[in-house]
């Protein structure tokens, strides 16, 4: 059977293995956006973003709240710090460099 761990991190691929969740991770990467403002970079429907971003916090990536009619998004980064050393761990274990 497969460990939690690797379901829970295979997770988190699937949901930024999309180039406009991506892009969307980029964007709130430094503050928090409403979701009005992240519709107006894409030409995309509210539902398709509330899909998009229901992905992405199911997965641990993104933060949610609502403020009146409108979602709040921000980005998670305990999960994306937590991300990054599960990968930095298996690179170093698989490799003969310095990490």
């Amino acid at each position: 059977m497969i460990e939690e761990i690797y379901i829970e991190k295979s997770k988190i691929l699937k949901a930024i293995a999309d180039p406009k969740r991506l892009k969307i991770i980029t964007m709130i990467s430094n503050s928090e956006l409403c979701a009005c403002k992240i519709l107006e970079e894409f030409q995309i429907t509210q539902p398709t973003l509330s899909h998009d971003m229901k992905v992405l916090c199911d997965a641990g990536v993104v933060r949610a709240r609502k403020e009146g009619k409108w979602m709040h998004y921000s980005l998670n980064t305990d999960c994306i710090h937590d991300f990054k050393n599960f990968l930095n761990a298996i690179i170093c274990t698989n490799s003969d460099s310095e990490c």
